[in-house]
């Protein structure tokens, strides 16, 4: 275990981790993870501690967690030992002999060895080096400043280096701020835009200097005498106080050397001990080190959130507000972050990881950690590898200047050959696009572990596109074995494979036809260059190939998906009639193929046409989308086939051939590939230029042309318009650029159908509803355009020219009569202030660039790739006024994509000619890297479990899913993962939900913290996620850190898109309600402006912004004002749910409420007469706990749904139970009338008989309508109020139909299964518990003395947690 520490472990290499409770379902593993013991540790000159470990941790997992804690870290090198015995690092901590609770494991230390004696060094360097804030903006990393926005004890407050942030936070909780007025540029109608509020300076002292200096001596490397008695190493260290020590590093650790800067004495200094941890040598040597090392350690200790590092880097668009570097690098001399000699095998890391065991929970665990942190690693060394080849320091491999290719730290690199049948260079970089979602599509496949795709990566750094891939096995050959058959080279699959068999080939095969069954990829024939006849599985360029380590491999998988024939220029010459070259003809003589378009579709959308590149293709979610929508279909026609043939029933339990020809009928229709079950696949060779079919398959491939026209119709006719739908309902819609392209890609629209999506929204009847939807839309088509015409300007530039290329480049962009200045006279300017004679006056091409080409380009650009024209206009300014668009928006979009970092200050944007930039305001160029995605397979699945359980209805097993998913996603990638983001918040709203706030509290903060880390601090996520925290914390009390993060929710929101949209309205809506004085009716009119020119009038969102405005109106006196708002309020509720609903009839008291109240006062003016001069009006001042329902309403924590299914299943059930009781009442009338044939001398006592027993039956049916009655949930809950958990639509289950329904099914799991179809119900006890009615209504009036708080939302059915009062 001593040499199992990697470089640069330290305390990101493990952490503790929380056990979670979980529910009876979990398999025997996840039991066993509640097993935790806490054992005592001793030695390694450490003072005693506890630590917790867990019976199924490895010795060496326990190892690697005492390494990262405080009272052991930078030591290193380490064994444990339990009752003098040293333990083997792969045993289990449960199976050790003699373990139990409160053993004693002894830490010992273990000799160095060459390689561990760099790695230990390492570590110290890594606590040296701790970086400040600014550091970790200078890497371009995207930093989390929540702790900075919620201190309250100065207002200039930045990061909180050292303190841990939940104590932070607590100290802060019982404060009682004075400032409860906004900064003015957060105020409505505020066009101020400051960028230094984003990123507040840091005020923190900077890192406590240790050493001046510490780097490898000059005596280094060791003679080979000296090597031979044990010299690792030879270290040079400058102490603070000017000492200069040569040091020796040796197998027992450290020791002062006699060797001096002329003299070479490696002997022991005298009365020199050995240290085994470099630290401590330090400190013996030097007090000033001692003092500045337990400063270090004790202050600047982060949260596991914020000192681990994130698996993916995180781009942050703003640097620090100085470029240069604050400290030297001091510790760069030491040699240990050299690159290693031998460079990584990135395939063989990623199937070993792939290949690993996965029959237990602990196994599966195991494996997705190492398949991410192997990603991860492998992204991180494209990164490097990306900047060392574009910026010249490695040299080709081959000859090709076009395609040149690059070898680099086992990356194979190439930009891939540009070819005119694809587009030429936007073909290029289609290709590479999709070899990466190909790639991914692949590994994605559950159960296909015998076919392996390489690792692979995209990376854009200067204009540039680069395809990384690991170095597949067995390529790599002489040239005799180039020249032998394919199946010699390993070879097995392929259009140039050519015709061979063997087992190797017919296992690959059966593994590429799971791949294809799973990808929806149809078996098919082509005609191969040669004439033969070849089978596939795949597209066409796709290879199998056998590798050297015996593992079938797949490659060259860019057009694994369905053409797009809305862009395909073959099914452009279809539509006109053109003959289109194929394999389907006889005697060389083309043919006209057959059309499927729907009617009227190409004259009234314009498709098919041409595109840029050769390369549209399909995305998977529009192919499930698709096939969702064809069985819908198929089901319907089965429906009504056996309608026509006597219907279901009928024909079902009839067995003949009704049924079977209803089944063909409907695949016929709808084109299934089988006419005997519903089956849809796709061809992805059709439509692609050059590949020939024989004539044998031309009934498939007319059937597959037909279902590719179908499906690219399907965009246009269904999910554009249920894009459009969704935006006008959803109040969480898109805000930049990168939440739209998630939104179209999430109904499977490709984002060359955004002129359509703007054609769409332009015919709307709602335009106006989405303006903002439409002004995002205009801004992404303008920033990509930009951007191919950025990738282009750029690479022409040389280095040194960079930052000024940039800065022309952006001053030409957003400032619309930019002139450049003569170059001369810069270099003038130049050299005058460096003392310099003047350089050469010649202009580069990048300088000539004016803004007006700038534009023109974009534009052609922009109706070449979008079909718009005159949509951009003239210039930026027409962007600002005609769509409202921000230049900063802009500036940051573009920034986002091309990697481009500025400096940290305010631009100002709005000159018409004077530069915004300069070059000293670029600080960096970072390479923007698309990678693979590892699935998270456990603990995505706990997610989805729960999300599930959500829409039934059952918050407690939902809550306890939530704890074991987030527990999964913490011990795979320590929480910091988009999934783990959006997990935790979702348990923050059920824990909320549930009555634990604090939890809730606590679980947000890291919802935060992991938003602002992994998605970046400015994404529209982390502007939800601190809104949501901002409720949480209200609800604990923390009023005044709830204000600071809805103002920063805010000021998020102004700088991504601006105040023009919906989700503003709910920030200023929770504004209005924590803050005081003038600027709460500010927010609220605010938030209701904006809720009525999205919503309408009679929308839930306005009716609630009306109905707060009443609120504050009556808290402050004005009666009239209120009785307006709350009369709107009532008639949106009129227009929504009608007079009987609760909603209508909450509203209506409150209204008689206030107007009793208005009655009141002014009864009470007219008495005190005209004489008074001064009266104190009586007012209505709402609680903190209707502040904090209505905030949780306004967020979307709860949301109030109508159901119509509930009613209809009350009255089936009724109707259900009085026909059963009919029937009983039948059966016993028929009883008594055989009963009086039988016996005719007993007529008389057989009719009471009977007259009793009929009135018993009437009784009982009666009595079954009463319990029938109770036992349902009341008519109220109708309008429940619901659990939004983001999760998108998953579909509701019907009301329960059978007629054996008990009645505890029906009160446990009846309210959840009729409101699960759009919204996620909360439990049935919190459906019947709250409702809007009872937040904005039930108003108590006190009657006291003027000034007097009154309650106006009193008589609540819950608690403040939303839990049922008993």
């Amino acid at each position: 275990m001593k040499d199992k520490v990697r470089r640069g472990g330290g305390r990101s290499q493990a952490k503790n981790d929380d056990t979670s409770p979980t529910t009876a379902k979990n398999s025997i593993d996840l039991k066993k993870d509640e097993d935790t013991f806490s054992v005592k540790i001793q030695g390694a000159g450490v003072e005693q501690f506890e630590l917790q470990v867990h019976g199924f941790w490895l010795v060496q997992d326990a190892i690697m967690t005492l390494l990262s804690r405080d009272e052991v870290f930078p030591r290193s090198n380490l064994s444990l030992s339990l009752a003098g015995a040293t333990l083997d690092p792969l045993s289990q901590m449960q199976s050790l002999k003699g373990f139990k609770p409160g053993s004693i494991l002894r830490l010992t230390e273990e000799p160095y060895t060459a390689h561990s004696a760099r790695l230990h060094l390492a570590r110290v360097l890594e606590l040296l080096r701790t970086s400040a804030p600014q550091d970790t903006l200078r890497e371009g990393r995207s930093p989390s400043i929540l702790d900075t926005i919620t201190q309250s004890h100065a207002q200039d407050t930045t990061l909180q280096n050292g303190k841990n942030l939940k104590r932070s936070l607590s100290n802060t909780k019982t404060e009682v701020t004075n400032q409860d007025n906004s900064p003015e540029y957060l105020l409505p109608g505020s066009h101020e835009r400051p960028l230094m509020a984003l990123l507040p300076n840091s005020s923190q002292p900077e890192t406590p200097s240790c050493v001046r200096d510490l780097s490898l001596s000059c005596w280094n490397p060791p003679p080979g005498h000296r090597k031979m008695q044990g010299d690792f190493l030879y270290i040079t260290v400058v102490t603070t106080e000017g000492r200069r020590c040569d040091i020796t590093s040796c197998p027992k650790g450290f020791f002062l050397n006699r060797s001096t800067e002329e003299v070479f004495d490696p002997r022991p200094a005298q009365s020199a001990p050995v240290s085994h941890c470099f630290t401590d040598l330090l400190c013996h040597l030097s007090p000033a080190f001692k003092q500045s090392f337990i400063l270090l350690k004790n202050k600047f200790h982060l949260p596991p959130l914020e000192a681990l590092p994130t698996p993916y880097h995180t781009l942050s668009w703003l640097g620090p507000p100085c470029s240069s570097r604050v400290h030297k690098n001091t510790f760069s001399r030491l040699g240990v972050d050299e690159q290693p000699a031998q460079a990584p095998d990135w395939n063989e890391e990623l199937q070993a990881a792939r290949d690993l065991p996965q029959g237990s929970l602990e196994e599966r665990l195991q494996r997705d950690k190492a398949l991410l942190q192997v990603n991860s690693a492998f992204v991180r060394a494209v990164t490097q590898g990306a900047e060392n080849v574009i910026d010249g320091f490695v040299e080709p491999v081959n000859g090709n200047p076009e395609d040149p290719a690059f070898l680099w730290g086992g990356l194979f690199m190439s930009q891939g050959a540009a070819s005119d049948v694809f587009g030429g260079e936007r073909g290029r970089r289609a290709a590479q696009r999709l070899e990466l979602k190909g790639v991914q599509a692949y590994s994605d496949i559950e159960g296909s572990q015998g076919l392996h795709t390489l690792p692979t990566a995209v990376v854009d750094y200067r204009g540039v596109r680069l395809s990384a891939q690991g170095l597949a096995p067995g390529i790599e050959g002489s040239e005799q074995d180039q020249e032998a058959p394919p199946a010699s080279r390993g070879l097995l699959y392929g259009v140039n494979a050519g015709p061979q068999e063997s087992p190797q080939r017919r296992c690959l095969l059966e593994h590429l036809a799971q791949a294809a069954k799973a990808l929806s990829i149809q078996r098919h024939v082509v005609v191969s260059p040669k004439g033969n006849v070849v089978p596939l599985f795949t597209s066409i360029d796709a290879q199998g190939l056998v590798g050297a380590d015996r593992r079938f491999y797949v490659l060259d998988v860019f057009r694994s998906f369905p053409a797009d024939a809305n862009f395909c220029p073959e099914a452009l010459k279809e539509m006109e009639g053109v003959p289109v070259e194929d394999g389907n003809q006889e005697n060389g003589q083309d043919e006209v193929k057959a059309t499927f378009w729907p009617d009227n579709y190409c004259s009234d959308t314009g498709f098919p046409k041409s595109f840029p590149h050769g390369l549209c293709r399909l995305r998977p979610e529009l192919l499930q989308a698709f096939i969702q929508h064809k069985h819908n279909h198929f089901s319907q026609i089965v429906r009504e086939k056996l309608d026509e043939n006597g219907g279901f029933e009928e024909c079902a339990t009839a067995g003949d051939s009704r049924s079977t020809s209803a089944v063909r009928e409907a695949c016929k229709e709808v084109g299934s590939i089988s006419l005997i079950i519903f089956e849809m696949r796709f061809n992805p060779n059709i439509y692609s230029p050059g590949v020939k079919f024989p004539r044998t398959e031309n009934e498939s491939t007319n059937l597959q042309r037909r279902l590719l026209q179908e499906a690219a119709a399907f965009i246009i006719t269904h999910q554009i318009p249920a894009f459009v739908d969704y935006c006008l309902e959803n109040n969480e819609g898109p805000v930049d650029g990168a939440s739209l392209k998630k939104a179209l890609h999430h109904k499977g629209i490709n984002l060359r159908y955004l002129g359509h999506v703007v054609k769409a929204i332009n015919q709307s009847e709602d335009k106006e509803r989405l303006r903002h939807i439409l002004r995002i839309a205009i801004g992404e088509i303008f920033m990509r355009s930009t951007k191919r015409i950025f990738n282009n300007f750029v690479q022409g530039v040389d280095v040194s020219s960079l930052s000024a290329a940039v800065s022309h480049f952006l001053c030409c962009l957003l400032v619309p009569h930019y002139m450049p200045p003569s170059i001369a006279d810069d270099m003038k300017k130049k050299s005058r202030r460096r003392g310099r004679g003047a350089g050469p006056s010649e202009s580069t091409p990048w300088s000539t660039l004016t803004a007006a080409e700038l534009w023109n380009m974009v534009c052609q650009d922009a109706a070449e790739t979008y079909g718009i024209s005159d949509t951009l206009g003239t210039g930026p300014n027409h962007l600002v006024e005609q769509y409202g668009l921000q230049k900063l928006s802009l500036l940051r979009e573009f920034c986002l994509k091309t990697g481009i970092q500025l400096r940290l200050k305010d631009y100002f944007l709005d000159n018409q000619n004077k530069a915004p930039l300069n070059p000293e305001d670029i600080l960096n160029i970072f390479p923007v890297v698309k990678h693979l995605h590892m699935p998270i397979v456990d603990a995505s699945k706990a997610f989805r479990t729960a999300q599930i359980s959500l829409q039934k209805g059952l918050l407690d097993q939902a809550y306890e899913q939530l704890k074991e998913a987030t527990y999964l996603y913490g011990r795979v990638c320590d929480d910091l993962h988009p999934d783990a983001c959006y997990c935790h918040s979702v348990l923050a709203r059920v824990a909320f939900l549930k009555g634990k706030s604090a939890e809730a509290r606590s679980i947000q903060l890291k919802a935060v913290v992991i938003a602002e880390r992994v998605l970046g601090f400015d994404h529209p996520d982390t502007i939800q996620q601190y809104a949501l925290l901002a409720v949480y914390m209200h609800a604990g009390g923390e009023t005044a850190l709830a204000q600071k993060c809805l103002l920063r929710a805010r000021l998020l929101m102004l700088t991504v898109h601006g105040e023009d949209h919906p989700y503003t309205a709910a920030l200023d809506s929770c504004l209005g309600l924590v803050m005081t004085g003038s600027q709460s009716e500010q927010y609220l009119k605010n938030a209701l402006k904006l809720n009525t020119s999205f919503f309408g009038a009679t929308n839930l969102h306005t009716a609630l912004s009306q109905h707060l405005l009443a609120q504050l109106m009556c808290s402050k006196g004005d009666y009239r004002s209120a009785m307006a708002h709350e009369k709107e309020a009532l008639s949106a509720f009129n227009s929504m749910f009608g007079e009987d609903h609760a909603q209508t009839r909450c509203s209506t008291e409150f209204l008689s409420t206030i107007t009793k109240q208005a009655v009141r006062v002014e009864r009470s003016m007219r008495q005190a007469g005209p004489e008074c001069i001064e009266q104190t009006v009586e007012c209505l001042t709402p609680t903190t706990e209707t502040i904090l329902e209505q905030m949780v309403l306004v967020t979307g924590i709860r949301k109030v749904v109508q159901s119509d299914r509930f009613q209809e299943y009350k009255l089936k059930h009724k109707e259900r139970k009085a026909a059963v009781a009919k029937e009983v009442i039948e059966s016993l009338l028929s009883k008594a009338s055989a009963s009086e044939r039988a016996s005719k001398d007993d007529k008389q006592t057989t009719n009471q008989e009977k007259e009793s027993t009929k009135e018993a039956a009437m009784s009982e049916h009666t009595e079954a309508e009463e319990k029938g009655g109770d036992n349902e949930p009341s008519g109220e809950a109708n309008d429940v109020v619901s659990v939004s958990s983001d999760t998108g639509d998953a579909g509701g289950s019907d009301s329960p139909t059978d007629e054996e329904t008990k009645d505890k099914q029906e009160s446990e799991g009846l309210n959840g299964e009729i409101n699960g179809g759009t919204e996620t119900a909360a439990s049935p006890s919190v459906l019947k518990a709250m409702t809007w009615a009872d937040v904005v209504s039930k108003p108590v009036v006190a009657n006291g003395p003027a000034g007097n708080v009154s309650v106006v939302n009193g008589g609540l059915e819950t608690t403040q947690n939303g839990e049922p009062e008993e």
